[in-house]
């Protein structure tokens, strides 16, 4: 919406006259504008504050350059641009109309024809986007114009300039909007985005289009990106064949994702398939134009990931299980998405047997199963499991000997642990103690690329800092005494949406406002630090740590209801379950698994509630369903290990395929690997025998 210029706007800039304001944004202002009597084109002034860096000007110099070569297939051209101006500006097409963000709220859902034509035009821009090189990286409704025949997607080749200049990390702002992010921006380490990323916005945008909400809508960004992470995307009120698409798109794992340029063969697909069962409606032929000249453009990088387009044959026999999320395909779509290799189960396709696995004991389950919004992490840390032994360039030293012993003779060290990514509402437990007056004990949370959130507990003093590209700063603390050397403490680390609080053993310390709304969620971590007045001696430090437990909450979790299964909680009494084996130790006699639900395919359905049909796991043999809880147990020094090594029908039980042929520790251990299903059974907590479960 165009408004008049502001006092102190520029009236010109590079040659062209600037008319009017269009908009404002976290990289700058947009601005209409003409030179020489030309067409109108929308000018994007860059903030002063990037300016002056050489690292940004940069990267914009060469975003810019390859946006340049963008072809113009529903996408907005990039006309011109100076990087080296005192405020580097973008010049791009003007497209006189509303964004599709304007046109939901003012006229709601869209549908039929004008839903599809969205569907399609957004594909065909990320075509010819990736088949530049380019990545968008902020794909949102506010991105997406209307114009005369087709829609048109802006502001590409700019995001990452700033994404990836360490100076600009300010707690003010981040790049892309929470809930068209796809899951691997928030799950730490590193944040490498590739073209995954902006298919799974054009699923999010897709979904808003057609429901007028957002798949995975919350009510904080925190609570959104838990949601991105851990729940299935809400997609009541789309149907049919788009519906399968965009579920498809929104995928966690990018490689289960299709390419843009596969999304766009699919959705033109579906109008000239002779045995779909409905056929969208018929496509502007201005658009159509368009979706056709970039689906034979043969640009379509994708960049390092499995392609869906490989033939049938060729797509990998038995790809690695995941948690089971059931879609309900139509007749259509499955024969759209079988014919280019994008169509798979993760279930079994044997006949059931006659009789039903009655194994699996009810004394013990674990609370709520419901509430397993994953993942939850049970580790304590007495031996090898989710964290490890290591040393360090600098002798910092991670052991176990009754807990988790950490020491360091430089200033910090962390102990590498668990690779999950948490998010949402959650708590962190541990047992913790230092070694020395001169030594805190830390818990590192919600770590993604150069920052995190620190809690510090040292002798005289427990705080919360916050630790950006560029500075640290303390967001809380308070003076104790709690922390004695070689005095163990409770410590509980609550985190609730911006809010983090931390008890100590029954006394609350610290109720804190998190700061960084780019730190949603992260990776967790144990580490040792000097205290301030020992940071420069050359003393070791050191603390000690046992006991973890990383698990999600609600405040308010629903009743469970009593009829649902639950998952087995292989911590007490004696059970004997089905789990997936995340790693086997023999030496350190210890093991990391994750109960599961194993059901047959009937009994799946009538559980959840699903009608059967030929694409839903009814027919199936047996279906599983992840808890996403994951515990190390230590083993008996002897247990009982069978499997069913190569010969299944010498080495397999009724009526589940259980192993019943012994096996060696170690080479049970390579057989499982880290996602091999088991039939585990313990006695309080310590297992006493598994045998490998045989699923063709």
């Amino acid at each position: 919406m165009k408004s008049p210029l502001r006092p102190g706007d520029p009236y010109s800039l590079g040659g062209y006259e600037l008319l009017a304001r269009l908009g404002e944004g976290g990289m700058g202002s947009v601005f209409l504008g003409r030179r020489d009597g030309g067409p109108l084109v929308a000018i994007k002034i860059i903030k002063a504050e990037y300016a002056h860096e050489e690292e940004f000007r940069g990267r914009f110099r060469s975003e810019v350059k390859r946006a340049r070569q963008v072809p113009p297939f529903c996408t907005a051209a990039v006309l011109d641009a100076d990087p080296e101006h005192r405020t580097p500006y973008l010049v791009v097409e003007y497209v006189d109309g509303p964004s599709l963000d304007e046109v939901v709220t003012r006229e709601g859902p869209l549908a039929d024809s004008r839903l599809h034509g969205v569907a399609v035009g957004v594909a065909t821009a990320l075509t010819a986007i990736h088949g530049a090189g380019v990545i968008h990286r902020d794909l949102k409704p506010r991105n997406v114009l209307f114009a005369l025949g087709s829609p048109k997607v802006i502001d590409f080749g700019i995001a990452r300039a700033l994404e990836v200049t360490s100076q600009h990390t300010h707690p003010d702002q981040m790049v892309g909007t929470v809930a068209y992010m796809a899951p691997e921006r928030f799950d730490g380490i590193h944040r490498d985005i590739t073209p995954a990323a902006d298919v799974f916005a054009w699923g999010a945008v897709i979904a808003y289009a057609g429901t007028g909400r957002t798949p995975f809508r919350a009510d904080s960004p925190v609570a959104t990106a838990a949601r991105i992470l851990t729940q299935p995307p809400d997609l009541t009120g789309l149907t049919g064949p788009l519906a399968d698409l965009v579920a498809l798109a929104l995928s966690k794992d990018p490689e289960d994702r299709p390419t843009a340029h596969e999304l766009l063969n699919l959705l033109l697909a579906q109008n000239t398939d002779p045995q779909a069962i409905s056929r969208p409606p018929t496509l502007d032929p201005r658009l159509r134009e368009a979706a056709e000249a970039a689906q034979l453009s043969g640009r379509h990088e994708s960049g390092g990931r499995r392609r869906f387009g490989l033939p049938v044959a060729e797509v990998p026999a038995k790809p690695k299980r995941r948690r089971r999320t059931v879609i309900a395909v139509t007749a259509a779509a499955t024969v759209l998405m079988a014919g280019i290799g994008l169509f798979s189960r993760e279930f079994d396709s044997d006949p059931a047997p006659s009789d039903t696995y009655d194994a699996l004991p009810t004394q013990a389950s674990m609370p709520v199963p419901g509430a397993v919004r994953g993942p939850w992490v049970v580790d304590a840390l007495d031996r090898r499991g989710q964290w490890r032994a290591a040393v360090d360039d600098y002798e910092g030293r991670c052991t176990f000997k009754d807990g988790l012993v950490m020491t360091t003779p430089v200033s910090s060290m962390v102990c590498p642990g668990t690779g999950e990514t948490f998010a949402g509402n959650q708590s962190i437990t541990a047992r913790m103690a230092v070694s020395t007056a001169g030594s805190c004990a830390e818990i590192q949370f919600r770590a993604a690329g150069d920052s995190s959130y620190w809690l510090d507990l040292c002798p005289q003093i427990v705080r919360i800092r916050h630790q950006g590209a560029v500075q640290t700063t303390t967001l809380d603390s308070a003076e104790s005494d709690l922390f004695a050397p070689k005095v163990s403490h409770d410590v509980t680390l609550t985190l609730r949406d911006e809010q983090a609080s931390v008890r100590v053993d029954d006394e609350y310390l610290l109720d804190v406002t998190l700061t960084d709304p780019s730190l949603l969620a992260g990776k967790v971590a144990f580490g040792v630090a000097a205290t301030d007045a020992t940071r420069d001696d050359e003393a070791v430090v050191g603390a000690v740590v046992k006991r973890a437990e990383i698990r999600p909450f609600e405040d308010a979790v629903p009743e469970s209801d009593p009829s649902a299964p639950v998952f087995i909680d292989v911590r007490k009494g004696k059970t004997k379950s089905i789990v997936k084996v995340r790693g086997y130790f023999p030496k350190t006699r210890s093991i990391v698994v994750e109960p599961v639900l194993f059901m047959t395919g009937d009994e799946y359905c009538k559980t959840f509630s699903l009608e059967p049909s030929p694409d839903a796991p009814c027919e199936q043999a047996w279906v599983t369903e992840d808890s996403r809880m994951l515990v190390t147990l230590p083993t008996t020094a002897a247990p009982k290990l069978t499997s069913t090594f190569d010969d299944p029908e010498k080495c397999a039980g009724d009526p589940v395929t259980v192993g019943t042929c012994t096996i060696t520790a170690d080479r049970f251990a390579t057989r499982l690997g880290t996602d091999g299903l088991a039939q585990l059974t313990t006695t309080d907590g310590v297992l006493t025998g598994l045998a490998e479960v045989y699923t063709p």
